[in-house]
């Protein structure tokens, strides 16, 4: 039997391997982090790996797979998330890092019924990369009745406490900051796995700085409907997937010919709104994620509020929720907490993840 060992000190060195709904590819970190008085952290490698046309267009369609088929899945991806991951360390001549901290892909996301599953989290990880492995961070916060999600408002509280809010913008739009001395935090509402679906259909990949949308007309009638979606009535915690996406949000396009140009618009408006409204008057908000990047949305929240939007660097824009996973990784190593009941609604904090030994 093998007895893992907590492993305190003040200086970790450890790769972040992110794979988000958007599919734009594997965000990939080295970063160090080290604790005097607070946590501090520096990216010394960073770069996105895009996927091959075989594996976006399996990743497009998981939710379609039966458990069994993503079971045969998972062992494919996990010695795909393998190779990227050794390439990286020999791209950059990386040396024995304290841990390679793997979020993996989430093909299913119900908490609800208790069940999430990432794939890309299995053993044989740490076999072909022969390091050791920090994975499988959601799993335990289902059990003890959360929502697996959201994950990151840990490092926003720890890494980015300057900030009233901090915003990401990726598949999804998820917001954290402190109320009351207690970190609250949510998925807002989709964002580029809606965007990118209809831009896609127009022959891009993304509708690159908003410039589709601002060309195109609001459709009231289906900005009426996605403002009056349930979901936004709910307190938090609540977290969002690609099922109440296919659920909620694409009939109500679906079933109307609406023109895609007008889609964009509308949509991008209805992401702008229900991110304005849940961001108090004259706060600081740190902005990341590939929606940073979009300028029309960036510009419709200013306009609908006096918000102080601070868009960072590009790596940190770009890696920042690799750079958490790095981070809770870290914090499992130590057998701290990395997940917040107050933001999952988990019957208690705890430390997430799973630790496989080369």
């Amino acid at each position: 039997m093998i007895i893992f060992v907590y492993m305190i000190k003040n200086t970790y060195e450890v790769i972040g391997a992110m794979s988000g709904t958007s599919l734009d590819g594997v965000d990939l970190v080295f970063v160090r982090f080290e604790y005097t008085s607070s946590w501090v952290f520096k990216i010394i490698h960073a770069e996105t790996v895009e996927y091959s046309e075989f594996w976006h267009n399996v990743l497009k369609h998981l939710i379609f797979y039966s458990l069994e088929e993503l079971k045969s899945i998972d062992e494919d991806y996990t010695v795909y998330l393998a190779g990227i991951i050794k390439n990286f360390i020999l791209k950059h001549q990386i040396k024995h890092p304290d841990a390679i901290c793997s979020h993996g892909h989430t093909a299913l996301h119900q908490p609800e019924k208790e069940l999430t599953y990432q794939i890309g989290n299995l053993p044989v990880l740490a076999k072909i990369l022969k390091e050791t492995i920090v994975c499988n961070f959601r799993i335990q916060d289902v059990e003890l009745g959360g929502q697996g999600a959201p994950l990151v408002p840990i490092g926003d509280a720890l890494l980015f406490s300057e900030y009233d809010y901090c915003l990401n913008l990726g598949g999804f739009a998820n917001i954290s900051n402190d109320k009351l001395g207690i970190r609250e935090a949510y998925d807002i509402c989709p964002i580029n796995i809606v965007l990118n679906k209809y831009a896609e259909q127009l022959g891009f990949k993304y509708d690159d700085g908003g410039k589709i949308a601002a060309s195109g007309n609001t459709l009231l009638d289906l900005e009426t409907k996605l403002n009056s979606l349930s979901f936004y009535k709910e307190i938090a915690p609540k977290s969002l997937g690609l099922e109440w996406v296919n659920t909620n949000i694409l009939p109500l396009i679906e079933n109307q010919k609406y023109n895609e140009k007008d889609v964009l618009k509308t949509f991008s408006d209805h992401v702008a709104n229900q991110i304005s409204n849940v961001i108090k008057e004259g706060s600081k908000v740190l902005v990341t994620g590939g929606g940073a990047y979009n300028d029309y949305i960036i510009s419709k929240i200013q306009s609908n509020k006096n918000i102080d939007l601070i868009i960072p660097e590009n790596d940190l824009v770009e890696f920042k929720e690799a750079i958490i996973f790095a981070f809770l990784g870290v914090l499992k190593l130590r057998n701290e907490v990395n997940c917040l009941k107050s933001v999952t609604g988990a019957s208690k904090n705890h430390s997430s993840g799973t630790v496989y030994l080369s």
